[in-house]
């Protein structure tokens, strides 16, 4: 069989996109050197690897994980089992959090939960003067964070500790808390079976994890500082609530691409209202 035939094959059941990511995988290339070879014909052990591949994927195995690497607004991040894969969404809550800073010098940021650090070096790569902080309780996170963060040649402080993890005095704190809640679980995708469930669900309402973060943030943050959490459409507004309920100014709820309430902004009161 010759590698036209099997990649068109594979289109039909797996996007485009991941159909040849996974073939060039397979057979050990990039993109532009398996569309330089469509012509040629695959051997049996080729033909093995690719169908292994594709079984992985077609269980449910998130492509990230099949790959071990994933591309995340331009960076590419190294990814293993046993820490959180980074998606879409949070891509768009990093462009927010960028622009949450765009009239800050030298800013002071924490991303609570780094997982592989995604969010804290995308922060690092756009904004190399920020002092960026990441915390994680999870120390397999902590080390493939580290690891991309040398990979990437970008200087983030990592620290092993929940939360805020005792940093204060900052422009703003970021994350991607777990969020979903415990009646998720039974209606799941089957990809959601590799994720680590501690960066998954957070008790009955999804806000166990977000709720304390809300409160060690007012005190974590400058005055002015802000504080911008990704969360699912069904609890932002309820958090939103609980946010201006704790005195935080401009409380916004945004929404993703496909336009779902997503993202929380709160902002700490300017100094002379938190006088």
């Amino acid at each position: 069989m010759k590698r036209a035939q099997l990649l068109k094959e594979l289109e039909l059941t797996l996007p485009p996109t991941e159909a040849r990511a996974l073939l060039a995988f397979a057979l050990g290339e990039s993109t532009p050197e398996l569309f330089a070879k469509l012509d040629e014909p695959l051997s049996k052990s080729e033909l093995a690897r690719v169908e292994e591949l594709f079984k992985r994927r077609r269980r449910g195995e998130p492509l990230g994980l099949i790959l071990g690497e994933v591309e995340f607004l331009g960076l590419k991040l190294k990814v293993r089992p046993g820490v959180f894969l980074p998606r879409p969404e949070t891509e768009g809550l990093v462009e927010l959090a960028l622009k949450s800073l765009e009239e800050k010098t030298a800013p002071r940021v924490l991303d609570v939960g780094t997982g592989s650090g995604a969010i804290a070096l995308a922060i690092k790569s756009a904004r190399k003067d920020a002092e960026v902080y990441a915390s994680d309780i999870n120390e397999r996170a902590l080390a493939l964070a580290r690891e991309n963060a040398r990979a990437l040649g970008l200087e983030v402080t990592f620290l092993k500790a929940p939360l805020t993890a005792g940093v204060d005095d900052l422009d703003l704190i970021v994350a991607n808390p777990p969020y979903l809640p415990e009646s998720y679980r039974e209606s799941a995708p089957p990809e959601l079976a590799y994720e680590p469930e501690e960066a998954l669900f957070a008790g009955e309402d999804g806000l166990a994890v977000a709720r304390p973060l809300l409160h060690e943030a007012k005190s974590a943050l400058r005055p002015g500082g802000s504080l911008l959490l990704e969360l699912d459409p069904t609890n932002a507004a309820l958090l939103a609530r609980e946010a201006i309920g704790l005195g935080f100014s401009s409380v916004h709820v945004l929404p993703d691409l496909a336009k779902r309430p997503r993202y929380l902004l709160a902002r700490a009161p300017a100094a002379e209202a938190a006088g």
